[in-house]
């Protein structure tokens, strides 16, 4: 079994508490991350701790939940090495895994019933990267992270781009 880092805002509680207890059962270690009630509370730092743990190899796998899952899963593609899919459906999540490699799941609480979330988050677990083509497609986006963080020119060289041949432009 894999150990999953999970981490809900109070929108996401409930439902974080149920998908907590169907994990254990299946055998799975958890990394809570919060909230611990339905009592108002800010997702980005609860969601980047999230990324974080599955960054640092202290999870295998992400989950985030929320009202809609759309700023959960915002928050927690901030960390880098974090691909955060929401999933509010069965073919999403299939192919969030399949085809993007994705690490953390989010998921709309106010979106999703309780069994549609099981069977999402089933799909998820269960779901391999296919690899192929698709590691192409994963390693440009990791490129483009790269890029992102300082290196803006799209290649990894240290060196100076210029096509300065000496004429005025």
């Amino acid at each position: 079994m894999s150990r999953v880092a999970i981490g809900a805002d109070h929108a996401g509680y409930p439902l974080k508490e149920h998908l907590s207890a169907v994990l254990v059962d299946a055998g799975h270690e958890l990394v809570d991350h919060g909230t611990d009630s339905t009592e108002s509370v800010d997702y980005p730092p609860i969601c980047a701790a999230v990324g974080r743990s599955v960054r640092d190899g202290d999870a295998d796998l992400g989950i985030v939940l929320g009202g809609s899952g759309q700023g959960e899963q915002l928050a927690a593609n901030t960390v880098r090495g974090v691909r955060a899919a929401l999933c509010n459906d069965l073919y999403t999540a299939r192919l969030a895994r399949a085809h993007n490699d994705a690490n953390v799941l989010s998921m709309g609480a106010r979106v999703v019933g309780t069994g549609l979330a099981e069977e999402i988050l089933a799909t998820f677990l269960a779901t391999g990267f296919d690899g192929g083509r698709h590691a192409v497609r994963v390693a440009q986006l990791e490129a483009l992270e790269r890029d992102a963080l300082g290196n803006d020119d799209g290649d990894d060289d240290d060196e100076d781009d210029d096509d300065d041949d000496g004429k005025e432009p």
